[in-house]
């Protein structure tokens, strides 16, 4: 019994070097495989809805996704018996998009037409970043999520002024317009102003009315503004923390407000402007 457990823990050892291990030769060799894989099996899927194809070779497109879908999920089985905290693996970001890359093909056998959702396989493109090694990347990412993170509430609130303003403006466009321009009721309205709002503008429904199309001449400058601010609120964020993460801290202190950070070999204070002197 001890003999096995022995060879059991070989062989959780051997697999965690090849699924987790990017610095071997086999768990190159590996990361690259499942990279071709997941690649070919998004092309598959979409190949599988054009018609033409799909008339032809729908069986031997199924029977490939099938057999990349028992990859997939052998690799998930693996990766959970081949590290120390399994339950960490399954629900961290990573793990739970490789349930989900398995889970749609199984659904299809109960659900005809959910073998589609497969195509969330491209998510696991991620891992790209971390299998290429590319610490620049992950830098950018990591102050990309923080500058999201420090400008969610921000975000929200300018949210929440906008479905207020959809509301309002729905509304009034319901009692300009009425039910002969197609604003039949108040969400339609709130429908129509969305549309607008986001400059997609589908023409199923407009204004017929002299004050009806002045006011959808201001939604849709507002739709303008209303994509530039929450960029601009994003891209702020991004710049301080770049701004912060390029700075080091010195012994040399600002007179003005003391500030101890500064880029290499800075003449002057990068929060007040100060000369500094060295």
């Amino acid at each position: 019994m001890k003999n096995k457990k022995s060879q059991y823990e070989i062989f959780r050892e051997k697999v965690k070097i090849i699924l987790y291990g990017t610095n071997t030769i086999l768990g190159r060799m590996f990361d690259l495989v499942l990279l071709g894989l997941i690649l070919l099996s998004v092309l598959l899927i979409m190949l599988d809805t054009v018609q033409g194809i799909s008339s032809k070779y729908h069986y031997q497109l199924w029977i490939c996704e099938w057999i990349i879908t028992i990859f997939f999920t052998i690799e998930y089985a693996l990766r959970i018996i081949s590290i120390q905290k399994p339950i960490k693996y399954i629900f961290s970001f990573y793990g739970i998009i490789d349930l989900l890359a398995v889970l749609p093909m199984y659904l299809s056998i109960f659900f005809p037409g959910a073998s589609i959702l497969s195509i969330v396989r491209a998510l696991r493109f991620l891992r790209l970043f971390k299998i290429l090694q590319l610490p620049q990347i992950s830098h950018q990412s990591f102050q990309l999520k923080e500058a999201i993170e420090a400008s969610k509430e921000k975000i929200l609130v300018f949210i929440y002024f906008v479905l207020i303003s959809t509301v309002i403006i729905g509304t009034i466009m319901y009692l300009v317009e009425g039910k002969d321009s197609g604003f039949t009721s108040i969400p339609m309205g709130i429908y129509w102003t969305i549309v607008t709002l986001t400059t997609v503008g589908y023409g199923d429904i407009s204004p017929q009315t002299p004050l009806g199309q002045f006011i959808a001449a201001l939604v849709m400058i507002l739709g303008y503004g209303i994509i530039a601010v929450p960029t601009g609120i994003v891209t702020a964020e991004f710049a301080k923390k770049s701004l912060r993460n390029n700075t080091v801290s010195t012994k040399t202190s600002c007179q003005i407000c003391g500030s101890q950070l500064h880029f290499d070999n800075a003449k002057f204070c990068h929060e007040c402007g100060t000369e500094l002197h060295h």
